[in-house]
C-alpha cells in the first residue's frame, strides 16, 4: 500500500501539502456525501489511514525507512490510528462527525442502535483490540514507550544480547534484548507488552528500543561499509609504501599504497565491512589515506624539506 500514491503526493511533500491533499479527497469520499456507497466508504478508510501515517513524523519516518511491508509488520491498524483524532481533524475541515448514512457506521444491539465515532470505525477490526459484537467496549491498550538503545560497532558486527532493567510503577523488571547482526542506526526493536500498563486490565503497550550507534575510536560506518583512516608520511605518499591495517574483527591485512596517492584516497579491502543482516554478505573496508604533517622538524629534516622545495616539490 503506497500511502503517497493514495493521497496523490510526492515522497518529498511537506505537511501542508499532505493535509491539503487529504482534505480534497475527504471532500469527495466522506460517507455523509455518498449515501452508503461501499466503494467510497472503503476509499475514505484508505485515505484516512494514509493521512494518519504521513501526518505523523514518527510514523512517516518508519514508513519511509521500512517500506509498506516492513511498516505493517511493526504497526497494527490500532497502532496507526493511536493518537489520531479523526473527529477533530474532520471538524477542522468543516465536516460533521455524526449522522452517517452508511449502516456500517453503526453497531446494532437488539432493536436499537448505537453509533460509533470515526476512530472506533477505523480500529474496530484490529487484531490488537479483538472482535467485539453487540456494541460492547473495546479493551484499551497501554501507551507504547520508546527508549534509546546504544550499540557499538562490535554489536552490529557480531550481534549481541543485552540485559535491560525496566522501571514501571515503582517496580523493576529485567528483560533480555537481542541485537541482530547488521542492524542500522535509527531502527527500532519491539518488546511486545513491555510498554505502559493499560487501565482496567487492558492490553499493555509495547516498548520500542531505538538504535543509536556509539562512535568508534578507529572506524566510521557508511551503511555496510567501514572506513579506517591511516596516516602515512609524505615520503611514503610520494614513493609508495606497504602498510598494515587491522579489520574490526582483528584480522590483519597488508595494503599497497601506490606512489603518488592523493590525500583522502580510499583503498578497498573487499568483504571486510559489516554484515548486511543476520545472514547477509559483508560490506567492504575502505582505508582512507591521510598525510602526517610533523609539528616539529629536526634541523636535518628542515634542510631536506627546503632542498625538496627548491627542487619544486
Amino acid at each position: 500500500m503506497d500511502y503517497y500514491k493514495i493521497l496523490g503526493v510526492s515522497k518529498g511533500a511537506n505537511s501542508d501539502e499532505i493535509k491539503k491533499a487529504y482534505r480534497k479527497l475527504a471532500l469527495k469520499y466522506h460517507p455523509d456525501k455518498n449515501n452508503g456507497n461501499k466503494d467510497y466508504e472503503a476509499k475514505f478508510k484508505e485515505i484516512s489511514e494514509a493521512y494518519a501515517v504521513l501526518s505523523d513524523p514518527e510514523k512517516r519516518n518508519q514508513y519511509d525507512t521500512y517500506g509498506s511491508s516492513g511498516f505493517h509488520q511493526r504497526y497494527s491498524r490500532e497502532d496507526i490510528f493511536r493518537g489520531f483524532d479523526i473527529n477533530d481533524i474532520l471538524r477542522q475541515f468543516g465536516f460533521g462527525t455524526s449522522g452517517f448514512s452508511s449502516a456500517n457506521f453503526r453497531s446494532h444491539n437488539g432493536g436499537g442502535s448505537s453509533q460509533h465515532n470515526f476512530n472506533s470505525f477505523f480500529t474496530q477490526n484490529s487484531a490488537a483490540t479483538g472482535a467485539c459484537g453487540g456494541g460492547c467496549s473495546q479493551p484499551v491498550k497501554g501507551q507504547d514507550l520508546t527508549y534509546q538503545l546504544s550499540v557499538s560497532l562490535e554489536d552490529v558486527f557480531s550481534g549481541a544480547e543485552r540485559q535491560l532493567t525496566l522501571r514501571k510503577n515503582g517496580k523493576t523488571e529485567n528483560v533480555s534484548v537481542k541485537i541482530p547482526k547488521g542492524i542500522e542506526e535509527g531502527k527500532r526493536l519491539r518488546l511486545k507488552g513491555k510498554g505502559g500498563e493499560a487501565p482496567m486490565g487492558g492490553i499493555p503497550g509495547d516498548l520500542y528500543l531505538k538504535v543509536q550507534l556509539e562512535p568508534h575510536e578507529l572506524f566510521e560506518r557508511r551503511g555496510e561499509d567501514l572506513i579506517l583512516t591511516k596516516q602515512i608520511s609524505y615520503s611514503e605518499v610520494c614513493l609508495g609504501a606497504k602498510i598494515e591495517v587491522e579489520s574490526l574483527d582483528g584480522k590483519k591485512f597488508v595494503v599497497n599504497v601506490p606512489s603518488g596517492t592523493n590525500g583522502d584516497s580510499r583503498l578497498r579491502i573487499k568483504g571486510q565491512g559489516l554484515p548486511s543482516g543476520p545472514i547477509g554478505d559483508r560490506g567492504d573496508l575502505y582505508v582512507k589515506i591521510g598525510v602526517k604533517v610533523p609539528k616539529k622538524l629536526t634541523d636535518q629534516q628542515k634542510d631536506l624539506i627546503e632542498s625538496l622545495q627548491r627542487a619544486g616539490l
